[in-house]
């Protein structure tokens, strides 16, 4: 994929602190208004301009944009993979990177780059707006400025917040934790199941107890390796089982995230029953998630779960449903035993759960 690239240099003319790449996919953020109301990309030389309050700052930012860029609904596995490789590419120099996205599938990106980071030991912050950057009452111009602070923060050397996050509407969220919740408001996302890592006001309050911590001997390496052969099943009330079966047919399907009722639970019948088991038997990994924005699945405490646990449904436990997409993509992806896979998914490998 084509890039462009940008440097500017905040503290100019005195030398700067320090380094961070913002990386532009595109989305709402980066938007401007022309004089026949109609939404065009914004040119990031402009950016000082725009945003005077950069300059205080005192930092060396590299800009890379997509050189078309994607609508979020477009946002595609490859496209995880283009952002993954530019952080790695240019990871030793900077001090931490912000990726600008549109907000309807960031949880899905910000969950895959979590994966695919291997050793991260950098902030990585994930940022949008509801409302594009020059308009009046917009969000982008306090999303991007924390998010550029949080990115650059360091502590006795080191990153305070050296995992994949999601800034959103003064709240620091681990990306594979986070929901999109809300499509009007600006507090468009939540993390139900895990706290926010900081909260900004007149100062940025970070939650440390909740931050992953890297292995300090660990460098950094990108997983681009993923195998997007699954597929999502919600459970409703009247859902036919005869769909079910053909999509659990389906050639060369290997994972299935099943959306079930409150703390796992899913209907009884003996159909739905043989039809996950079969799946199973043939190879299919199915992993269960609630379709409820808080709580986890607990398999086994209803009489309506007990039957998944017999069955070999993998308990999700309370994971997001982005963020089990994904993991499914990347353990599927994994040259390893199936028995392995099944062990990855049911445990934390950065964070997306408890065990």
């Amino acid at each position: 994929m084509k890039t462009n690239k940008l440097r500017i240099n905040t503290a100019a003319p005195l030398k700067p602190e320090g380094s961070v790449l913002i990386i532009y996919t595109g989305g709402t953020i980066g938007m401007i208004m022309d004089k026949d109301n109609t939404l065009l990309t914004f040119d990031f030389k402009g950016i000082l301009e725009r945003v005077p309050v950069l300059k205080t700052f005192n930092l060396q930012l590299e800009v890379i944009s997509f050189e078309e860029p994607l609508d979020s609904s477009n946002m595609q596995p490859e496209h995880w993979v283009e952002i993954a490789n530019i952080i790695e590419e240019h990871y030793a120099d900077h001090d931490g990177f912000v990726v600008l996205q549109g907000t309807d599938t960031m949880a899905y990106t910000a969950s895959a780059l979590s994966f695919m980071l291997k050793g991260l030991s950098k902030p990585v912050i994930f940022t949008g707006s509801q409302l594009p950057i020059f308009s009046p009452r917009s969000d982008a111009h306090e999303n991007l400025i924390t998010s550029i602070e949080i990115a650059s923060r360091k502590e006795n050397g080191r990153a305070i917040v050296p995992e994949v996050c999601i800034y959103f509407d003064y709240l620091l969220m681990r990306g594979n934790r986070t929901k999109k919740v809300e499509s009007q408001h600006f507090d468009a996302f939540k993390s139900e199941n895990y706290p926010a890592l900081a909260e900004a006001g007149i100062s940025i309050e970070f939650n440390r107890n909740y931050i992953l911590q890297p292995d300090p001997a660990a460098g950094l390496s990108v997983i681009t390796r993923l195998d997007t052969s699954v597929v999502i099943i919600k459970l409703f009330p009247g859902l036919s089982w005869e769909i079910v079966q053909r999509i659990l047919e389906t050639e060369g399907l290997k994972g299935v995230v099943l959306e079930t009722f409150g703390a796992g639970n899913a209907p009884s019948d003996p159909k739905l029953l043989t039809l996950l088991q079969g799946a199973i038997r043939r190879g299919i990994i199915v992993m269960n998630v609630s379709q409820c924005a808080g709580g986890r699945v607990l398999q086994g405490r209803y009489e309506t779960s007990r039957q998944l646990v017999k069955i070999g449904v993998i308990s999700g436990k309370d994971i997001t449903t982005e963020a089990a997409v994904v993991k499914l993509m990347f353990v599927l992806g994994m040259d390893v035993k199936d028995a392995d896979r099944v062990a990855l998914l049911g445990k934390a490998i950065c964070g997306e759960l408890d065990d």
